[in-house]
């Protein structure tokens, strides 16, 4: 049987005198040492990957700063698409006040709670919604009011050419001598109906189309004298009474502004004035009902 070989350590003091021995086994030596060697290994790997952890730390950190502000820019977005949506959603409202203007009735707010229709289920996006969903919920609202907006625009091309053809100007310029509706005649003294307005002016005064039309008449009329009769379209109908010259033709085509003739004190006229009457579908109406302008 071989014996092992041992190792000795030999502690001395300062002086050189031996103070204590201590004899190990080779074995464990080499094993100790393997031990360091190792550890002093793993401790080599875990402070490099310390470091380097420290280095990518100090690297990432610009990035989460940026990747912290693109958030909160995209939470201002959606905020602000929120915020717009629920603007759009409001036109809605809007635009059905507009139409409401056009309709049979003419009075907003007269609707009531007959509603009616098939049932078509709408898929409602869960809560809270994505920025991608409130993306698309605004979009499917702009196409929506868009199409709301053109139906609006040619209702209101519409009204524009019919409210432009309407005689809404004075002819001439001047108080009104006598109303509209039941008066005292200025001869008999006995009540009688006026189908117009009697507009002071001076004798000669230019007598102007309201509103484009065609001349359906101009000449001698047994009560209102030299009489011109402009038809303005849509049944309705102007006439101009008691002047003293006339400057159109039957059949002509008058613009607004187009001089007509000029007032006078011609037919049953008491003094120089203009007789201005609306006719709509063959009745009169009080012409200050047009009389915007």
């Amino acid at each position: 049987m071989s014996r092992r070989k041992r190792f000795s350590l030999l502690v001395v003091r300062g002086d050189g005198a031996r103070v204590l021995r201590f004899n190990f086994p080779r074995h464990l030596l080499v094993g100790g040492m393997v031990a360091l060697v190792g550890t002093s290994a793993v401790i080599g790997v875990v402070a490099a990957d310390w470091f380097e952890l420290r280095r990518l730390t100090r690297e990432t950190r610009p990035y989460a700063d940026q990747i912290a502000d693109q958030r909160a820019a995209l939470e201002e977005v959606d905020r602000k698409v929120s915020e717009m949506r629920r603007e759009v959603a409001g036109w809605r409202d809007l635009h059905a006040r507009l139409f409401d203007s056009f309709g049979p009735d003419g009075k907003p707010g007269m609707r009531d709670k007959g509603i009616g229709g098939p049932a078509t289920p709408v898929e409602r996006a869960p809560r809270p919604l994505s920025p991608q969903d409130e993306l698309d919920r605004l979009a499917e609202s702009i196409a929506e009011e868009s199409q709301n907006l053109r139906a609006l625009d040619t209702l209101m091309a519409r009204a524009g050419k019919m409210l432009a053809a309407l005689p809404n100007r004075w002819p001439v310029r001047g108080p009104v001598n006598s109303e509209f509706g039941t008066r005292l005649s200025p001869w008999t003294k006995a009540p009688e109906f006026h189908a117009g307005i009697d507009i002071r002016a001076e004798r000669g005064t230019a007598v102007l189309a309201p509103a484009s039309g065609t001349v359906g008449f101009a000449g001698p009329h047994a009560e209102y004298g030299l009489t011109v009769i402009v038809d303005h379209g849509n049944e309705i109908r102007s006439i101009y009474g008691h002047l003293s010259r006339i400057v159109v033709a039957p059949g002509q085509r008058v613009e607004r502004g187009t001089q007509l003739g000029v007032t006078g004190n011609t037919g049953r006229s008491s003094g120089p004035h203009l007789h201005y009457e609306i006719v709509v579908k063959g009745q009169a109406v009080n012409p200050r009902a047009f009389l915007w302008e």
